[in-house]
């Protein structure tokens, strides 16, 4: 049996969890609000301070789709207790990365400034010239955003030069050698 999809979900005070007909699921908590829809087949449970998900029968698909519902419930609540964050950093010699309002701009090499404004529920933090954070409620679109400005520049293999998540390891390739 799914042993992430069995585990009970704590629900820390302050947080609120609404289940309504197929599976639409609303967190409230103190940094916000979150709502989704899950899969229909699974049965999501509020059992005293704890959300049970089961699965109505042993195919496949169900095991599948238990585990991920569970991950996503969880995923929410730790977002509107705790919120996501992800560090990249940019390296490289004159790259830098600068914040003005909600917009985040980037100088990277190219002829132009790449300019990137911050979606709804994500916020931007810059940190000295090379250190971006992309914090939010939603993993989701943490996730999407840091994968986005990461995709302007990624690093390159050689000198290591580009836009990089902080816990990224990046292998290093030897360049050229010439001829004697």
């Amino acid at each position: 049996m799914s042993r992430i999809g069995r585990m009970p979900i704590a629900v820390p005070a302050g947080v609120t969890v609404d289940i309504a007909e197929n599976n639409k699921v609303t967190v409230k908590g103190p940094k916000g609000t979150l709502e989704r829809v899950l899969p229909a087949e699974m049965e999501i449970k509020l059992d005293g301070g704890q959300v049970v998900v089961s699965r109505p029968n042993d195919l496949k698909k169900m095991k599948s789709l238990h585990g991920l519902t569970r991950t996503l419930i969880n995923n929410m609540v730790v977002g509107v207790t705790q919120g996501y964050e992800k560090k990249l950093e940019v390296n490289g010699v004159g790259y830098r990365a600068a914040k003005a309002g909600k917009k985040l701009t980037l100088s990277l090499g190219y002829s132009h400034p790449v300019e990137m404004e911050d979606p709804e529920g994500i916020e931007t933090v810059v940190e000295g010239q090379n250190v971006i954070i992309v914090k939010g409620i939603n993993k989701e679109q943490v996730g999407q955003f840091a994968a986005e400005i990461r995709d302007k520049r990624r690093p390159e293999p050689y000198k290591g030069k580009g836009i990089k998540y902080a816990d990224e390891v990046i292998r290093r390739k030897v360049g050229k050698t010439g001829k004697k």
